[in-house]
């Protein structure tokens, strides 16, 4: 009998409880699907698709549409089955027995999965207790005295929703010895983004998803855009043809749809904005968020019975209350008006047991 590796022994798959809700707002997802005109494209090319043959390995013409967007040359673009495998990818390239990779929690749970994953080493710094915010003491403490091969950096923060400051990022850059890695999934909903920092000789990965604003969670697809070198070193791990023609087309069709997507980012941030208000007035702590997502804890009662209660109410949100240094901390995602509205009346209803 083959036995797995003692390391991957002692580790727990990451996931999220799929159940049947009416108001399921637990995984971060948008609340909207994309154009009609995007699905009529879509379907359209499908069609014309020569299954028989392999797609294009290099996924020129999705890469050359996110350069575009981004006003990067293709070079700078890297494409994948989501941002997740580009964070396996960056993992195998640049971690692995002997390295290490910094994280700072609390923040996305899979960085550490996936390094550990990789037989990569694991360092954690710590985000200040009461705000969450990183300390740039902090940040140099870990890389000077760990020195990892692999700094991440989360921006938004999931589960935590804060945005990094330009100045943590500007500093972690300048220290760094080997890569920093810079996960934008939410980074559409922010103020900023490390994309501006991208250059040639710089050792930054800013990683980004099709998941939420572009509407696509269910076509798993990401991007990296780094320097071309990184570019290079993702294309030697690999696997042959990894993106298949349909993703590729779903995504390089999806940025034609710029304006729509936009017009999706504002309404969310606009009910973000309702929700937040909606939270101030009951008995919970919350923290402030640049994502789709806001985090909060209820002051009196413990963060699984809110969950469970909520659950019998219809209304899933992500339980984080039993995570480290998230004691009783539950994540709720913004989704549509009524959703939100019946979330928010769920939770009162809770609270006032």
């Amino acid at each position: 009998m083959t036995l797995e590796r003692e390391d991957i022994s002692a580790l727990e798959g990451y996931h999220s409880p799929q159940v049947d809700v009416s108001v399921r707002l637990n995984t971060n997802e948008s609340p909207y699907p994309p154009p009609p005109a995007w699905r009529e494209a879509y379907l359209e090319e499908l069609a014309a698709l020569p299954y028989n043959r392999y797609p294009d390995r290099d996924a020129t013409e999705l890469r050359y549409a996110i350069a575009e967007l981004h006003g990067v040359t293709p070079a700078h673009v890297f494409a994948a089955n989501g941002s997740n495998e580009i964070l396996q990818l960056l993992c195998l390239a640049y971690g692995g027995h002997g390295r290490s990779a910094a994280v700072f929690e609390p923040t996305y749970r899979l960085h550490s999965h996936i390094a550990k994953i990789t037989g990569t080493d694991v360092v954690t710094g710590e985000r200040n207790a009461d705000d969450f915010t990183l300390d740039p003491a902090e940040v140099e403490r870990v890389i000077e005295a760990s020195s990892p091969a692999i700094t991440f950096l989360c921006s938004p923060n999931n589960p935590t929703g804060l945005v990094e400051s330009r100045d943590v990022v500007e500093q972690a850059l300048a220290l760094v010895p080997g890569i920093l890695v810079v996960d934008e999934a939410y980074g559409q909903f922010s103020h900023w983004s490390a994309l501006s920092l991208v250059d040639e000789a710089e050792p930054l990965a800013v990683v980004r998803t099709y998941s939420k604003t572009w509407s696509m969670a269910a076509c798993r697809l990401g991007y990296v855009v780094t320097s071309p070198m990184i570019v290079q070193t993702l294309e030697k791990v690999v696997l042959p043809y990894h993106l298949d023609a349909p993703k590729q087309a779903a995504g390089r069709l999806a940025l034609r749809f710029r304006a729509e997507m936009e017009a999706r980012v504002a309404a969310v941030v606009e009910e973000r904005g309702r929700v937040t208000t909606a939270l101030s007035d009951l008995d919970v702590d919350l923290w402030p968020s640049g994502a789709n997502f806001i985090l909060f804890r209820p002051r009196r009662r413990d963060g699984d019975d809110v969950w469970s209660s909520l659950l019998e109410r219809s209304v899933l949100v992500r339980n984080c209350a039993s995570w480290p240094r998230l004691e009783g901390c539950l994540r709720v995602t913004i989704g549509t008006p009524d959703e939100n509205a019946a979330f928010v009346q769920a939770l009162k209803e809770t609270l006032s047991r």
